[in-house]
């Protein structure tokens, strides 16, 4: 039984999904793969929670939800305040997991990486902006850099990509990448109005309160950027072209309709190129999706066309991606 010592960061939502998944397959992981993961620590904005010999993640999650925030754990603990750069530097880990939001966290997964510490990540914009040097540094390591959780959450669109069309020239890609503007735009579609529908995602937690990255089209382009990397090489997202829905009246969502036809934010790829804009699509088309799905279609010269489809938010899907990223990464280190 080889154990692998886990630094988590980011505890908010998504970072107590993977906590659970951690703690309640910990069984199934030793039996499956002979993998025993040991989490040495864990940080939210308030502090880090650091113990060699391992934390106990259900008193964490209790804490982390009796009082908000980490630092408020004093019996048997000591909270540091660390920052990332220092947690990186001063906690012995072998895998680092980041599910935070924190747009400059490239510089620790760099650091990280540089000290032959796998990262694996639901943190978009450090790849949409430095793939190419975090990818880079990883493969001259031969430590894993591992991001399935980006883009479509658990549903493993960069697996196949990066690992299982090998042998295949991908020629072009058209995704649904973004859940909240896919939801207010299926609501549209029943009458409602753009506003209306919008203040009804953010009372069920699919927007968030300031939804501007989702309505501008700006998380679906992060999401095209590492698709772009992935498939065709790398590329940033100030070389995407984004448009988002806006401008979408509900007199357009209904024309659409009359035509049999739904408007979607679809992102399209080609090498070197990258457009997200709301399209209309016949309704029978796989990126016709609803709720909180996401779909993608890859053609390539020898499979043809490729539809993967499945969840592309929510807290047990997008902890499905890191933790099985956190197996891989686990199993390459034993």
């Amino acid at each position: 039984m080889r154990g692998v010592k886990v630094s988590l960061f980011g505890f908010g939502n998504v970072g107590k999904a993977v906590a659970r998944v951690l703690l309640e397959k910990e069984r199934f992981f030793r039996e499956r793969y002979g993998i025993a993961l040991k989490v040495v620590s864990v940080a939210d904005t308030s502090g880090v929670v650091w113990l060699p010999e391992g934390i106990d993640l259900q008193e964490a999650l209790l804490v982390k939800e009796t009082f908000g925030k980490l630092s408020a754990w004093t019996n048997d603990y000591e909270v540091y305040n660390f920052t990332p750069e220092e947690a990186v530097e001063e906690i012995d880990a072998d895998i680092v997991i980041d599910v935070t939001n924190d747009g400059g966290a490239w510089e620790w997964h760099l650091a990280a990486l540089k000290a032959d510490k796998a990262v694996v990540t639901s943190n978009k914009p450090p790849l949409a902006f430095h793939y190419a040097e975090l990818v880079g540094e990883a493969e001259r390591r031969n430590v894993p850099y591992l991001f399935e959780a980006t883009v479509m959450a658990g549903t493993p669109v960069i697996g196949i990509l990066r690992e299982n069309l090998l042998g295949d020239t991908v020629e072009r890609i058209e995704a649904v990448l973004n859940a909240t503007t896919t939801f207010i735009l299926s609501r549209m579609e029943e009458g409602r109005t753009f506003d209306e529908v919008l203040r009804e995602a953010q009372s069920l937690g699919i927007a968030e309160r300031d939804p501007s990255g989702d309505i501008l089209g700006v998380d679906a382009g992060y999401k095209a950027t590492i698709l772009h990397c992935v498939a065709f090489g790398p590329i940033t997202f100030r070389e995407s072209r984004v448009k988002g829905i806006g401008g979408i009246s509900q007199e357009k969502v209904r024309e659409a309709r009359s035509r049999g036809r739904t408007i979607r934010l679809v992102a399209t790829l080609e090498r070197g190129k990258i457009t997200i804009e709301p399209r209309e699509i016949p309704v029978d088309s796989p990126l016709a999706v609803e709720s909180h799905e996401n779909a993608a279609v890859i053609w390539t010269d020898l499979l043809g066309e490729l539809v993967v489809k499945g969840a592309g938010a929510g807290l047990k899907e997008t902890a499905s991606g890191v933790v099985s990223d956190v197996i891989k990464a686990a199993l390459r280190i034993a």
